[in-house]
């Protein structure tokens, strides 16, 4: 066995983003997935834009790069995994209307524990003395209020995919509690394991703008 010289979750980026690459350059008809995913394409360019969280992203086609427009800031890797991903396996379901939680999904009632500590505690934690804070900071990344708990915003991470962070409020005998909630049709857009880094990905970008007063989401 060939051990590979960079760090095991580098490599395993490296590897996840080539084969979402692949992926893409197999795409036949590019105009249709982007009607799919609410992405645009640009011709004359080569490219596709698709906007997440609050932000406009380019994708060439067909090699599957993946900048920020009119920003020269680097992409994170599981960044461009993420909206490689997105992208290639949007299937343009309506939304449904229809809350569900992570437990719902396939395999999350099994992943929960682990879901919680990386993405709804880090918010429960952080915005428990100040939860009228989180639709505030939440509008950076393009939330608005929702109507769920006591505090909750709902943030298109992309144009499909909805995600609600939901705060309780807590008192004298329950302590402040919170979830996450998605239409029914995410994973028609992204699987499970997307879907955990995707919420971790917002959650800490709402903490660090809490922190930041607001002024860098990271």
């Amino acid at each position: 066995m060939i051990v590979p010289k960079q760090n095991v979750r580098e490599y395993a980026y490296g590897l996840a983003h080539r084969l979402a690459r692949e992926k893409l350059a197999a795409i036949a008809d590019i105009e249709s997935q982007c009607r799919k995913s609410g992405a645009r394409y640009l011709p004359a360019e080569k490219s596709v834009v698709l906007e997440h969280l609050n932000r406009s992203y380019q994708i060439s086609f067909p090699q599957g790069e993946v900048m920020l427009v009119g920003s020269d800031e680097a992409v994170p890797a599981r960044d461009k995994i993420l909206v490689l991903h997105y992208f290639i396996n949007a299937r343009g379901t309506p939304l449904s209307g229809r809350m569900i939680t992570y437990k719902e999904l396939q395999e999350g009632i099994n992943y929960y524990p682990t879901f919680f500590k990386r993405a709804i505690s880090p918010v429960v934690d952080n915005f428990r003395d100040k939860p009228e804070m989180l639709p505030e900071v939440a509008k950076k990344l393009g939330g608005e209020k929702a109507d769920f708990g006591d505090i909750a915003t709902t943030i298109y991470a992309f144009p499909r995919v909805p995600v609600t962070f939901v705060l309780w409020l807590g008192d004298g005998e329950f302590p402040p509690d919170g979830n996450i909630m998605f239409d029914s049709t995410i994973t028609d857009y992204l699987p499970t394991e997307d879907i955990t880094i995707l919420c971790e990905i917002i959650a800490w970008r709402l903490v660090r703008l809490l922190k930041t007063g607001g002024d860098n989401p990271g």
